[in-house]
C-alpha cells in the first residue's frame, strides 16, 4: 500500500482518526488557532465585513467553513458579523463542508447552543456539492490533513503491516519532484482536485485558509504524529505505527507553493499570502481587542490579550502559520 492510501485510511477510513468528533485543546491531541481564541474568527469575519462594506461581495451570498470541527470558527464569525450589522445574519446563508454524520450532529448541537433556532446551517458532504453564485469560504488547518506520498532518493514509501519500505517512484511523481526541486519530503495528494471542485460549483469565491508551512520545499521530512500534545516524527524509533494508527493525529508541513499552483490552475488569483500574525493584524484583531477592553474587566482583557499573543507572536503561532487568500 502506498503511503497516501495508508494515511487516508488512518485519518478518514472506518474508525479513522477523524471519523468521529475529536477534542481539540487541552483535552485533545493538539491546539488550533480556533481553540485558542474566539478573536481569531472575529478578525476573519471583520475582514469579510470590510469586503461587504466596500461592495466587493454580496450580502446575500454564502459563508462556508470547510473542516469546521465543532463549529467554533463559523459561530465566532457569525457572532462578530451580528455585532457589526445584525441584518447580515438574515441575508447571508451559512454552510459547513463535513461528510462525517457524527461530526455534523456535534456541529448542529453546538450551533443551536450558541444561537438557538436563529441560525440555519446547510451541510455539504464535499466541496464539489457546493453550487452557489458567491461564497466566502474559510478553513483552518485542512491542507495538512490531505494524504501525501513520501519521497526519498527517487523512491516512495510503501506500507506493509505498518512497516515502511521503499519502492521506485513513478515517472510522473519524479517529474513533479524535479520541477519543484524536491529530493526528499512529502508530496500532497488532492490539492488539484480540491481547487477544481471549489471552482466548478462556486461562480465567484473568496477562499481564506490558515495552515503551517512555507512556500518552498525543505527537502526533509516534516511528517509527524501528535498524541496528547506530544510530537513524534514518523521515523522516530520510539513511534510504533501499529499503536498510533487511527488513534493519533498525523500531519505534515504544507508546501504553499503547491497549494498556489493548484488554485491558479483552477482559475483563482492569489490575493494574499502572509504570516498569520500579519494577516490577523491586517484583519483588525488589535482593534477588536481594544474595543473589547472598553467593555470588560481588566482581568478579562489581560486573559484575552494573552490568547491573542499566542496567535500573533513570532515565537508561537504568528510566523509558523500562514494565511492564503484566493479569489475567483
Amino acid at each position: 500500500m502506498q503511503f497516501s492510501a495508508y494515511m487516508h485510511e488512518w485519518l478518514y477510513g472506518e474508525e479513522g482518526y477523524y471519523k468521529n468528533f475529536k477534542a481539540i485543546g487541552k483535552a485533545g491531541d493538539f491546539y488550533t488557532a480556533v481553540s485558542t481564541s474566539s478573536f481569531f474568527g472575529a478578525s476573519i469575519a471583520n475582514y469579510f465585513y470590510t469586503l461587504l462594506k466596500e461592495g466587493k461581495v454580496a450580502k446575500n451570498g454564502w459563508l462556508i467553513e470547510i473542516g469546521a470541527h465543532q463549529g467554533y470558527l463559523l459561530c465566532d464569525m457569525i457572532q462578530w458579523l451580528y455585532t457589526c450589522d445584525p441584518t447580515l445574519v438574515k441575508t447571508l446563508k451559512f454552510g459547513i463542508v463535513e461528510r462525517q454524520p457524527e461530526v455534523q450532529k456535534a456541529q448542529l448541537k453546538y450551533i443551536e447552543e450558541r444561537f438557538g433556532s436563529d441560525i440555519q446551517i446547510t451541510h455539504f458532504d464535499d466541496i464539489v456539492d457546493v453550487k452557489v453564485d458567491y461564497a466566502f469560504v474559510v478553513a483552518n488547518e485542512i491542507f495538512d490533513a490531505f494524504s501525501c506520498e513520501l519521497l526519498k532518493e527517487e523512491k516512495i514509501a510503501i506500507i506493509n503491516d505498518h512497516t515502511i519500505t521503499w519502492n521506485e517512484a513513478s515517472q510522473e511523481l519524479l517529474t513533479w519532484a524535479k520541477k519543484h526541486y524536491l529530493t526528499q519530503g512529502e508530496i500532497a495528494v488532492g490539492y488539484e482536485d480540491f481547487a477544481k471542485n471549489m471552482a466548478s460549483g462556486i461562480a465567484k469565491c473568496d477562499f481564506v485558509s490558515f495552515d503551517y508551512g512555507e512556500k518552498y520545499v525543505r527537502n526533509d521530512f516534516s511528517i509527524r504524529v501528535y498524541r496528547k500534545h506530544e510530537t513524534y516524527p514518523l521515523f522516530d524509533e520510539d513511534l510504533v505505527l501499529s499503536e498510533s494508527y487511527k488513534k493519533d493525529d498525523i500531519t505534515y508541513d504544507v508546501n504553499f507553493n503547491h497549494v498556489n499552483e493548484a488554485f491558479i490552475d483552477a482559475g483563482f488569483d492569489e490575493v494574499a499570502y502572509e504570516t498569520q500574525a500579519r494577516a490577523l493584524v491586517r484583519f483588525g484583531i488589535i482593534d477588536i481587542l481594544e474595543a473589547f477592553s472598553k467593555q470588560t474587566s481588566q482581568s478579562n482583557y489581560v486573559r484575552e490579550a494573552d490568547k491573542i499573543k499566542t496567535l500573533i507572536s513570532p515565537t508561537m503561532m504568528g510566523d509558523r502559520f500562514k494565511m492564503v487568500h484566493f479569489k475567483k
